[in-house]
């Protein structure tokens, strides 16, 4: 390197070249580039002087004809470090106080739950392997009720009656309340009404369908006066006749039952995107094709906890019979649960008749085991 275009370093001075005009001119630039003044958010502090608070650093620079200045970055106000405030309360403490209060807050529903649900299920378990009247001495026989209750013909013939129920009820109960939620669309006038219309029978007390539906079972009732008039037939004596008896409770059960399903599948439906049910519209897609294609895997998770609920209730289906037929002619619409009423508190054998409440509720517990092993096939969460 030549001479003339070197420099060299003295202390932090830098000694620029003087030879020739390039250098001239460079080390004007320089010197006129560090005499310029620092930009606003820069505090320039002359050699020597205390560097005002709040400044992290300061830097000397300097250059050829100007004084040493120091730069300083001002910053803005320091912050204090992360962590608790004088006073405050521990994040441990806090939590610990909040669980406190609320196991107060729940301490009257978990002993209403513990008293009135867990106390008696266990109780009905110890119970269903003794032998225990009303009254008397209670003496322990291991499974000596459920051999005799597996052994009585009559328990066999409930069994019977009950399932007899749950098919004919579950799948009409069903069908009707899909239907009359398919048919309240947006395009229906007042069908707010309607869905109030449908409702009434589910929130009627049982007691005042069943008063209804005995006047209109009478052999001189509604029913029998529309058969004579329309086609000269009488109608069968509905809840004298065993043939009849059954369809007799089931369809009062349906009218008085269905509101309930026509709500979730009417708000499952009117959920369904309208963009897919305008692009099969497009596609010419006809509405069977679009109920069964689109609406219905789309609502298969409300159809789904709508079947669940209506079997388990089936199941445990007591007043509709037990007032409308007192489960007669004969023992042709008693159920399980009417079986184990009359057991309990007619015969009293409460050991025999826990016996039964905890075989039914291993069947309820069977049917809804499959039922959720099932539901991967047909229903759709997405």
């Amino acid at each position: 390197m030549p001479s003339g275009a070197g420099f060299r370093r003295t202390g932090s001075r830098r000694h620029l070249p003087a030879t020739g005009s390039a250098g001239s001119e460079r080390g004007q630039e320089m010197t006129e580039s560090v005499s310029q003044p620092p930009p606003a958010s820069m505090s320039v502090v002359p050699p020597g002087a205390a560097v005002p608070p709040g400044a992290a650093s300061a830097v000397p620079v300097t250059g050829t004809g100007a004084a040493d200045v120091v730069v300083a970055a001002r910053e803005g106000p320091k912050h204090r470090k992360p962590g608790r405030e004088p006073g405050e309360r521990s994040g441990g403490r806090q939590i610990g106080r909040r669980s406190w209060w609320g196991a107060v807050f729940a301490t009257p529903h978990s002993l209403g739950l513990a008293i009135f649900t867990v106390l008696p299920i266990v109780a009905s378990l110890i119970v269903s392997f003794m032998n225990w009247p009303m009254l008397g001495e209670h003496s322990w026989t291991g499974l000596d009720n459920y051999r005799q209750l597996f052994s009585d013909q009559t328990f066999w013939i409930v069994a019977r009656n009950t399932v007899e129920y749950v098919v004919l009820y579950v799948p009409l109960n069903l069908v009707v309340s899909l239907g009359l939620a398919a048919w309240l669309t947006p395009r229906i006038r007042h069908r707010h009404v309607f869905r109030v219309l449908f409702f009434i029978p589910t929130i009627t007390p049982l007691v005042a369908n069943v008063v209804v539906w005995r006047m209109l079972y009478q052999p001189d009732g509604f029913i029998d006066a529309t058969m004579q008039s329309t086609i000269g037939l009488n109608a069968p004596n509905f809840l004298a006749d065993g043939t009849w008896a059954m369809f007799a409770v089931v369809a009062m059960s349906v009218w008085a039952g269905f509101g309930y399903n026509m709500l979730i599948f009417s708000a499952a439906l009117d959920a369904v995107p309208d963009n897919q049910l305008e692009a099969a519209q497009i596609d010419g897609a006809s509405a069977w094709q679009v109920f069964w294609r689109i609406k219905f895997p789309a609502i298969s998770p409300s159809i789904f906890f709508a079947t669940m609920m209506t079997l388990i209730t089936s199941f445990q289906v007591f007043t509709q019979p037990f007032l409308l037929t007192k489960g007669g002619p004969g023992t042709e619409t008693e159920t399980l649960v009417q079986y184990i009423y009359n057991t309990g508190f007619q015969t009293q054998q409460l050991g025999l008749a826990s016996a039964g409440a905890w075989v039914l509720f291993v069947i309820i517990l069977g049917i809804t085991a499959v039922q959720f092993l099932g539901q991967k096939r047909w229903v759709h969460y997405e």
